[in-house]
């Protein structure tokens, strides 16, 4: 936990200073908080109003002390239900399909966890990949406090200071994987995105052939052995004709702090190796997990226009195939997302697994703040 610090006092900006937006923290709020970072003004009355000042002089009565900032800014049950109630009244375009209240809910959760692991100490969902320097916790979130303060009047946090807070939070430990990609469909599938706009998809039996990453873990190997052999098979199954496209997912994950990601060192050399075109490739450079594999997969279909009412076909090694299919697996779905990405369906071979997407990925999940 971190010891008591003082933080230097922002000097208060003289009146008409210009606010000077962040595009990096506005693309971050955009991904991790869409909800809160968009509230209207019209939702910003009544009890809102009053809880929301209420937060402001509590966070404000801290006077820059790290340790006492960082627990003003945790929203309380009573705080997270009272706008979580506001939210099927605010008008947002961005509702998932459970509604704008449990959006909310679960945006409030995630930066009540944002702020415990990166500014309290508490552990990562992951700690072996996620979380912070355990040593530079206590500077990092004095720092943290101090670019929240720096950047109050940014549009993006406007609603209250515990969002520009998570977000400096993620900032000072260079933990910005949620937007490393981005404009992701337009660095990196830009070729395939136009493709399938004119795609007949009645003439594939899949939309795509979805390969999951298998991380190395040493940082100077850019691609596993194993990920090499779910190279090779995917492009056999392409060449083959079972699906128009290959979809590779997986992120900078193994080992800690490796800067190669797995869908796009896969695309590389499924490209140079095996000579599939650009507009037949996919990548999905985020996940960090098998069952975010899926779901991140399942959200790229989407974008691209598939009918997810059709299967995906899964390709990858027999041993993580095998856990795929099974009930652990299965479990720990329920367990993390809180529900399937999609359904495993029939198995085809040692390798191939038909799996039928599901609209519930499209769900935000801040409670991952490295890939929601």
């Amino acid at each position: 936990m971190i010891a008591g610090c003082a933080v230097l006092a922002i000097a208060a900006a003289p009146a008409g200073a210009a606010v000077v937006p962040d595009r990096a923290m506005a693309a971050l709020a955009a991904r991790l908080f869409p909800l809160l970072s968009a509230w209207p003004q019209s939702g910003r009355e009544g009890p809102v109003a009053t809880m929301l000042t209420a937060r402001r002089q509590r966070i404000a009565a801290c006077a820059g002390q790290a340790p006492c900032v960082l627990q003003a800014a945790r929203w309380t049950d009573e705080e997270r239900d009272t706008i979580a109630q506001a939210a099927s009244r605010s008008g947002s375009h961005a509702a998932p399909d459970d509604g704008a209240p449990a959006g909310v809910m679960r945006e409030i959760g995630g930066i009540n966890a944002v702020i415990g692991v990166y500014g309290q100490g508490a552990p990562a969902r992951y700690p072996k990949i996620d979380g912070p320097d355990p040593q530079q916790i206590a500077a990092n979130a004095a720092a943290a406090v101090s670019m929240a303060e720096a950047g109050r009047d940014d549009p993006t946090t406007a609603l209250d200071p515990s969002i520009g807070l998570a977000l400096a939070l993620l900032d000072a430990n260079d933990r910005d994987e949620a937007i490393a990609f981005e404009p992701l469909d337009a660095r990196f599938n830009a070729a395939a995105m136009a493709r399938a706009k004119t795609l007949d998809w009645a003439h594939y039996r899949y939309t795509a052939i979805i390969v999951p990453g298998i991380g190395p873990e040493d940082p100077a190997t850019p691609l596993s052995a194993l990920g090499k052999l779910n190279v090779r098979m995917a492009a056999k199954l392409w060449r083959e004709g079972r699906a128009p496209f290959i979809l590779f997912s997986g992120g900078t994950v193994h080992p800690r702090g490796t800067r190669h990601a797995e869908a796009i060192e896969m695309a590389h050399a499924l490209a140079e190796r095996f000579g599939v075109p650009e507009n037949a490739i996919l990548v999905e450079p985020y996940a960090r997990h098998t069952t975010t594999n899926l779901r991140n997969a399942t959200r790229r279909l989407a974008a691209l226009g598939a009918p997810l009412d059709r299967p995906a076909l899964i390709s990858t090694n027999p041993d993580q195939s095998r856990y795929i299919e099974g009930v652990v697996f299965a479990q720990r779905n329920q367990h993390e997302l809180g529900y399937q990405p999609g359904r495993v369906g029939a198995r085809l071979s040692p390798t191939e697994l038909e799996f039928q997407p599901s609209a519930l990925s499209l769900r935000v999940d801040p409670m991952d703040p490295l890939d929601p």
